[in-house]
């Protein structure tokens, strides 16, 4: 590459999709017209704008069919270009500062086209409609494309400068003659000011500034306000109770109030003659029998710092059979506010702040959960409160932040779950539970000490997310999309990737004193509380632009940055090593012996605050608290009675199976990557079709390419929005009973689990209001103790009001467990003659509804040493629908039916939350008659005729799918228009051919590149571990010129020592500029490395593998299916969006067609195998007289088949509509194989819920071509 110069002329392209490939464009055209109702749009098309400058008029030429678009399935116009005439238009933006990881791309990749410093680059989406639209209907389409938090209406005009002219931002001055105003004079400063501090607060900071005797500046007060936030401080849950009442009247009442008293004597116990510094709050309330079941000596696993990044436990597994000690972390975390005002940005970054708690423990996080809160999405969008955006518009958009983001950072996400209540209209609930593991060696904890380094690692600082922290904790009102714009962070996951790179270095995480992830409150609070004496230097922040006030670089909660506190000594050797891994590192403060935190900026101390003030909190709050109690209804029966008005069992069953609450999200959770990270034990959909879903996840602990274990993590939650709206204190405990119940469920031992809660309440204001979270903490506090498993950690969200709107109160109890995988059970019936127990929580006091929790603990400690002697061969929890729904749900994954016995003492419509559904040997009488000893009722026998029956009433097996899956298809959608039926003929068996000398070698040398946003780069090389190949993994260096230099020079040499060159999977460069694969094309069109591969091929018989991204790559740069690096052309074959619009995370079956390649020497034409996909870019297109050369040429190596192993064109025989149902293709003569299907995550204890060969044995083939 050589420096071109800078060319500061804008040039302009417009890109749309060809008709057939604008898939996005017909989604759109869809919602717009079902969804708004606008029946008069006749065509739409969207253009991708781009604008660039900082290239030279051949270069941008030369970028159009290479980095904005695709020559076979795009169509590019100039600046000239008149959108086809269109009767209506919107041009779209995102707004100033917020990211564009499209315009970041392109430029990324345009920097390797050109060389020398990174163009500027501009994006702006067009939509041109056909249509005879009123006012009001253009209106509407406006307000659905543009959400003003984060975009604008772009102007058509180009610009002529891309460079943001932007003013130096002015000094910070001090409030002037604060020390010096009354009450009145505060009151409007903390109106005027749009603090979210109390006016008490904002009178003790007065308190405070008159015994400094100066004036606060306006950085000391924004900091204050971030800092006692109760995002940040957990105010309200730090709230002193002064008094609690309690309706005596009533037995429940009575009951609470014991179990507060037991609270109030357990205090003493634990806090001894600490009890008077630690007041009565909820806080307390909260963690309290934590403390006391950890002073009985119940919680030896706990692992204990001053270091608290997330809940962590000590356990002790098997690494090639070597005991090692490994520290398990978990962290559940929200964001409600965000995703409710910008539904992608809020969940995207929702997922990346719970990754970053146990990142900054240093553990590798490996596996995540969803859990959500929604209203209605089907609702009619006219329904929508003024002020709010549509359900169904905030449900979409966040799953698609919330994947995009942890299907990028490479995070395989193992249950996703949404829950439905007309009060989450009031704000959404947005939860991400995560879980990491590390050697516990690799972790150092140690104090800060005077002249340690805190060093910025990470993303760049911009404005998005100022305030975030305190506008999170404020009611939401009609003005908060229009107000709340810059509370919004904006994700960039393949910079969190890096830092999960880094960390994972044992020699980086040992330099690692202390670490605290840029969450809410930004520099201000990450790095103020490392350390109690602090000097921080803002103007060492890196920024995304100029312009940022010494404020807005002490509060931004930009994402992806993390503060890491290392010894003087060892501060270059860590930025070295982030620079290494492609990260940004900069020393930005220093520890000091002094106990203030100081923040300068221009030459200007803009904070000089103590830390002991600082840690005060704010000024201390208090209240009083009245709780009231639900009517004395049965909420149980009350629901069962509900839940089986209608006249038949076939009517009730499918009534439930087609609930909101009952119904099926498969739609929503295939969206998610489930098996990246090769360590996935149960798929979040089970059996052969993949219809059952699982009651929790299961994933093994993440080890180094290399090692193995069967030490498997099991998560669970448990949570019903109905009963706790009934009964916040019911709700609770039945919240904790339901995730230990699922633990045992999946094969785990309830009793050593441990929990994490997640508390979200209404705007507390009332003292009646504090009762709803008093009650349900109680019902915690009572299930926590009589249980004796212990919540370690939680997050309270405490502002869930929208006017006279509130959600429901929420406890959600995870729980996790660790224990081993091949004792893991899934909840899928696997064959005819199962007979299927229902084990009930044993009632302790039947009138109250309340469990006897010794016994109810037995029960689980029963299921569990049945699960580790086999004798379990599916189960699940009844939730909330009966277990009626749950044992369809349970015959689904199979296509199995069942004949229910109808016992007389069992509604299998009543709700059973934390009771089990357990499915047996009919020959195991032992087990039978150990169950029923304990309870357990008999309800059935699954069956080989697919229909759901009891006695002469029956529901077909098709009828029920059907309703399960109806509900949501219109929101998250799992059919699609069939493709076209496959008629691709099995091949005869070939050897593969060689095209040079063989190279023999006994540990072949495999080249494995990462690029910006390469996920697989782990899994891979344990693939090719196990296979006896040496993997050699080298990252690629992006962030300057010479960076870039010194990447393409080491990549060169590194491919001509190789006998294998391996493009693994991921989203190179998020998978834009609106295509996969482009970053890894510009990068291997230079000249050097082209000759390398092409020597590789053509002189050393060498092979190339790609997979998912690799194979999108290798098309993309001409090497499949011609085997040599080219420009393509409108007829070349080519990857594109799947027929469905979305990502699809499933496994699917492939047939070998044929195999003349190296690859699959293992195989023979007709083999099958279960492999696990994991694309939105995965459809096979090619003109037909292509598709008959690579047919008749034998190059068609893998197509997709249905269950029954034969080809076909539905979604489930061919999950991406690729053209003849094809997978993957070699190049003639066999050397190059790209394919979608992820290979590498095969291997012992990996989809134990999905039958089937998994392993191809790819890798295999390909290290025995040089072993021969």
């Amino acid at each position: 590459m050589t420096e071109q110069p800078r060319d500061r002329q804008v040039r302009r392209l417009y890109v749309r999709k060809q008709a057939g490939c604008d898939i996005e464009a017909a989604g759109l055209l869809g919602d717009l017209q079902l969804t708004l109702g606008i029946g008069g749009i006749r065509a739409l098309r969207i253009y991708n704008r781009y604008d660039v400058s900082g290239l030279s008029a051949s270069l941008f030429d030369q970028a159009r069919p290479i980095v904005f678009s695709e020559p076979p399935v795009d169509e590019t116009e100039g600046e000239d270009c008149d959108f086809g005439q269109p009767d209506f238009l919107v041009a779209v933006e995102a707004l100033p500062g917020q990211y564009d990881q499209r315009a970041d791309s392109a430029a990324q990749c345009l920097q390797i086209l050109a060389g020398g410093d990174r163009p500027l680059c501009k994006t702006a989406r067009i939509f041109a409609f056909d249509a005879d639209l009123t006012q009001d209907e253009r209106e509407r389409i406006r307000a659905w494309l543009i959400n003003p938090v984060e975009s604008r209406e772009a102007a058509l005009d180009k610009p002529d400068s891309l460079e943001d002219m932007l003013e130096p931002p002015e000094a910070i001055g001090q409030v002037d003659g604060f020390i010096y105003m009354d009450q009145d004079a505060i009151g409007r400063l903390l109106a005027e000011g749009g603090f979210a501090m109390t006016l008490a607060d904002l009178g003790f900071i007065q308190d405070h500034f008159q015994k400094e005797g100066r004036d606060p500046t306006w950085t000391e007060l924004r900091v204050l306000d971030t800092y006692w936030s109760d995002h940040c401080r957990h105010t309200t849950f730090l709230t002193r109770i002064r008094q609690v009442t309690f309706p005596h009247e009533q037995p429940l009442g009575r009951l609470l109030a014991r179990e507060w008293d037991h609270y109030i004597r357990l205090r003493s116990q634990v806090h001894g003659d600490k009890v008077a510094v630690k007041p009565p709050c909820l806080m307390d309330l909260a963690t309290l029998a934590m403390k006391a079941l950890r002073q009985e000596g119940l919680l030896d696993d706990l692992d204990s710092s001053d270091e608290i990044n997330a809940c962590s436990i000590k356990v002790t597994i098997p690494v090639d059979g070597h005991p090692t000690d490994y520290l398990v972390m978990f962290k559940n975390e929200t964001h409600n506010h965000p995703t409710e005002i910008e539904p992608f940005g809020g969940a995207a970054t929702c997922i990346g702040g719970a990754i970053r708690d146990p990142l900054s423990g240093r553990s590798y996080v490996y596996q995540a959960m969803r859990v959500t809160g929604s209203g209605d999405p089907t609702r009619p969008v006219a329904e929508t409160l003024p002020g709010k955006l549509p359900q169904r518009k905030i449900t979409t958009t966040a799953a698609a932040g919330y994947s995009a983001y942890g299907n990028q950072v490479g995070l395989a996400t193992g249950l996703v779950d949404e829950v439905y209540h007309p009060g989450y209209i009031a704000k959404r609930m947005e939860i991400g539970a995560v879980i990491g593991a590390v050697p516990a060696h690799q972790v150092r904890r140690e104090a800060p000490k005077p002249g340690d380094r805190v060093i910025l690692l990470g993303g760049r600082t911009g404005r998005d997310g100022c305030g975030g922290a305190t506008g999170s904790s404020r009611a939401h009102d009609e003005q908060s999309i229009v107000r709340c714009g810059s509370e919004v962070q904006k994700g960039n996951a393949p910079t969190e990737r890096k830092i999960q790179r880094l960390f994972r270095d044992p020699q980086v995480a040992r330099l690692i004193k202390r670490c605290n992830d840029f969450g809410a409150g930004g520099v201000s609070v990450a790095i103020g509380e490392l350390a109690d004496g602090l000097a921080i230097d803002l103007d060492r922040v890196p920024r995304k632009y100029e312009g940022l006030d010494g404020t807005e670089l002490a509060i931004s909660e930009s994402q992806e940055r993390m503060a890491v506190v290392v010894g003087q000594d060892d501060a270059q050797r860590f930025i070295a090593a982030a620079e290494f891994e492609n990260l940004e590192a900069v020393a930005v403060a220093t520890v000091t012996q002094e106990p203030r935190m100081t923040m300068t900026w221009r030459g200007q101390t803009i904070v000089d605050l103590p830390r002991a003030f600082i840690d005060t909190n704010g000024a201390p709050q208090q209240t009083d608290v009245a709780v009231t109690l639900p009517d004395e209804t049965d909420w149980f029966e009350q629901t069962a009675s509900q839940q089986s008005k209608h006249a038949s069992f076939a009517a009730n069953l499918k009534a439930g199976l087609a609930s909101l609450a009952g119904c099926s999200r498969r739609g929503l959770a295939e969206r998610f990557d489930s098996t990246i990270g090769a360590g996935t034990v149960l798929m979040p959909y089970g059996g052969r079709h993949q219809l059952t879903p699982e009651i929790g996840m299961a994933a093994l602990l993440p080890t180094e390419p290399g090692q193995e274990t069967d030490a498997c993590s099991l998560m669970t939650y448990g949570f019903d929005p109905e009963l706790s709206s009934w009964s916040p204190y019911h709700g609770a405990v039945y919240a904790v009973l339901e995730s230990l119940a699922r633990i045992a469920a999946l094969g785990g031992d309830a009793a050593r689990a441990r929990l994490t809660f997640q508390e979200y309440f209404r705007r507390l204001t009332a003292n009646q209001d504090w009762g709803q979270p008093l009650s349900a903490l109680l019902g915690a506090f009572r299930a926590q103790l009589a249980c004796q498993v212990a919540a370690i950690g939680g997050k309270d969200s405490m502002s869930g009001s929208f006017r006279d709107l509130h959600v429901p109160p929420t406890l959600v109890s995870f729980a996790v467990q660790v224990g081993k995988a091949d004792q893991v059970v899934s909840a899928a019936l696997d064959r005819p003659g199962r007979q299927v127990y229902l084990l009930p929580v044993p009632l302790a006091d039947s009138k109250l509804a309340l469990p006897d929790y010794t016994a109810f603990m037995d029960n689980l400690g029963l299921v569990k040493r049945l699960s580790q002697q086999h004798k379990i061969a599916a189960a699940a929890t009844v939730g909330h629908s009966g277990a009626a729904v749950e044992v369809a749900k349970m015959c689904f994954g199979n296509h199995l039916g069942f004949a229910f016995a109808n016992p007389a003492d069992a509604n299998v419509f009543r709700p059973g939350p934390g009771s089990l559904l357990l499915a047996l040997d009919p020959l195991d009488f032992d087990a039978q008659s150990e169950l029923k000893r304990q309870g357990a009722i008999l309800i059935g026998e699954s069956i080989t005729e697919p229909v759901l029956r009891q006695a002469d009433q029956s529901l077909t097996l098709d009828e029920a799918i059907a309703a399960w899956e109806g509900t949501l298809e219109t929101v998250f959608p799992t059919r699609t228009e069939p493709a076209e039926r496959p008629d691709i003929r099995l091949q005869m068996p070939q050897a593969p051919r060689r095209v040079a000398a063989p190279w023999h070698t006994p540990r072949p040398r495999v080249f494995i590149p990462v690029f910006p946003g390469t996920n697989c780069e782990y899994d891979t090389a344990r693939a090719f571990l196990r296979a006896g190949a040496e993997p050699d993994i080298l990252v690629v260096r992006n962030n300057t010129p010479e960076a870039i230099q010194e990447t393409i020079e080491a990549m060169a040499a590194r491919i001509r020592v190789a006998q294998i060159l391996m493009l693994p999977g991921g989203f190179s460069a998020g998978d834009e500029p609106e295509g996969s694969g482009k970053f890894i094309a510009a990068f291997l069109r230079n000249p050097r490395l082209a000759e390398a591969i092409a020597d590789l091929l053509d002189n050393r018989d060498g092979l190339v593998l790609g997979i998912c991204n690799g194979f999108q790559a290798l098309v993309k740069l001409g090497l499949l299916p011609t085997g040599r690096i080219g420009d393509l052309t409108p007829d070349s074959p080519t990857l594109t969006f799947n027929r469905i619009g979305r990502h699809v995370s499933r496994t699917v079956t492939t047939r070998v067609i044929a195999n003349r390649s190296p690859w699959l020497m293992y195989s023979q034409p007709g083999d099958l195998h279960e492999v696990a996909i994991s694309h939105g870019e995965g459809r096979f297109i090619a003109p037909a007289p292509v598709l008959e050369q690579l047919i008749r040429q034998g190059q068609v190596a893998t197509q997709y088949v249905g269950p029954d192993g034969q080809p076909g064109c539905s979604i489930e025989a061919n999950p991406n509509g690729s053209v003849g149902a094809i997978e993957g293709i070699t190049s003639l003569d066999g050397r190059i194989f790209g394919k979608m299907g992820h290979a590498e995550r095969s291997g012992p204890n990996r989809l134990r819920n999905i039958p089937g060969e998994k392993n191809q044995r790819i890798f295999e083939g390909g290290v025995a071509w040089f072993r021969d």
